[in-house]
């Protein structure tokens, strides 16, 4: 068997075999999935049958599921060698949101611990 017919996400038909409804099913499928992921998570944030402490790990690997449906069902995210462009600009995004958000973080945190516990800037001596 030939690997490249194995590196492809759902939905991406190549160019020989054409096909017409399967990209709908493929985005009906990723939709429902959405929305079950979505659904599950509404209900273990509101639950009182779980864990308590348990509950933001239960949130966090349900939003890297949600996260995985939308990278291979609606953005076709996949290991292919000609998805490698696509997953570097998606790392390097991923990488600039994490700086600035933890770069806020931290300058808040800052600002948080001056005397007074306020964040008014320091006045210039007089």
């Amino acid at each position: 068997m030939n690997r490249a017919t194995f590196d492809h996400a759902p939905g991406d038909v190549p160019a020989a075999e054409g096909g017409g409804s399967s990209g709908l099913l493929v985005y009906t499928i990723g939709l429902l999935l959405a929305l079950a992921l979505t659904a599950l998570s509404f209900w273990v944030a509101n639950t009182q049958l779980l864990w308590a402490p348990g509950i933001p790990l239960g949130l966090a690997v349900l939003a890297i599921a949600q996260m995985g449906v939308h990278l291979v069902f609606f953005l076709h995210i996949t290991t292919g060698p000609d998805n490698a462009s696509n997953s570097l600009a998606l790392a390097f995004g991923v990488l600039v949101v994490t700086l600035i958000v933890a770069g806020s973080l931290v300058i808040m945190d800052d600002l948080h611990m001056r005397p007074g516990g306020t964040m008014d800037m320091p006045t210039r001596g007089t």
